[in-house]
């Protein structure tokens, strides 16, 4: 496996597990049919499976089961990853009652917050503790990535504490722009930044539908 592979190879392959895991397990899909679950070409996708590996059978396609769990260690899913979760509002309850991480293998085991009567609770059967006993927990419980779900003004101080209990994978829900070091691997959900693409979107096709149905001038 080469080491130069883009990131956005990753994203299709999250794709295309989602969809091969709607589908029987002995069933035969052709890349062609993989590609069009999101919309791009068979021959991206045959160049992402390349990047790994021979998958398939030439003229034939690919068996789904095996496919599936191919693309599952690739993306490292044939294990369990611990999660720490900062921030236990309402967003952070949303993400410890999501059912989807754990059927993906992300199990969220501890929380921090700030707010004294969360402190030594339990949430949806995650303890909470103080985030200054970061550094401790998430070397004592092993934990392998971090969720951000603090407002704005606190997520700064979040990542660097999950960097300093040696955290080096962070999803950030926080509306703030983040400084990490280059070994921490971060990424970001903006649902406002998200929202405000689809005003736009939706702005111009209402313009350009108002356009097109605007009469002929004789």
């Amino acid at each position: 496996m080469r080491d130069n592979i883009p990131e956005n190879a990753a994203v299709r392959l999250s794709l295309y597990l989602r969809h091969l895991r709607k589908m029987k397990k002995d069933k035969v899909i052709s890349s062609e049919e993989l590609a069009e679950f999101i919309r791009t070409s068979g021959a991206r996708v045959r160049k992402d499976l390349s990047f790994f590996g021979q998958f398939g059978t030439t003229g034939k396609g690919y068996v789904v089961g095996e496919l599936e769990d191919t693309i599952s260690k690739i993306l490292g899913l044939d294990q369990v990853w611990t999660v720490a979760l900062v921030g236990a509002g309402k967003l952070g309850m949303a993400l410890l009652e999501y059912s989807g991480f754990k059927e993906s293998g992300f199990h969220i085991r501890i929380a921090f917050d700030v707010d004294q009567s969360k402190i030594g609770e339990k949430l949806v059967g995650v303890p909470v503790y103080h985030p200054y006993q970061m550094p401790k927990e998430i070397r004592q419980q092993e934990i392998n990535m971090g969720l951000i779900a603090v407002p704005a003004e606190a997520a700064q101080e979040s990542a660097d504490l999950l960097i300093i209990s040696g955290i080096r994978a962070i999803l950030n829900f926080a509306s703030a722009t983040l400084i990490v070091p280059s070994y921490v691997k971060l990424m970001q959900v903006d649902l406002t930044s998200q929202l405000e693409i689809m005003a736009y979107f939706l702005s111009h096709t209402r313009e350009e539908k108002i356009l097109t149905k605007r009469p002929k001038w004789r």
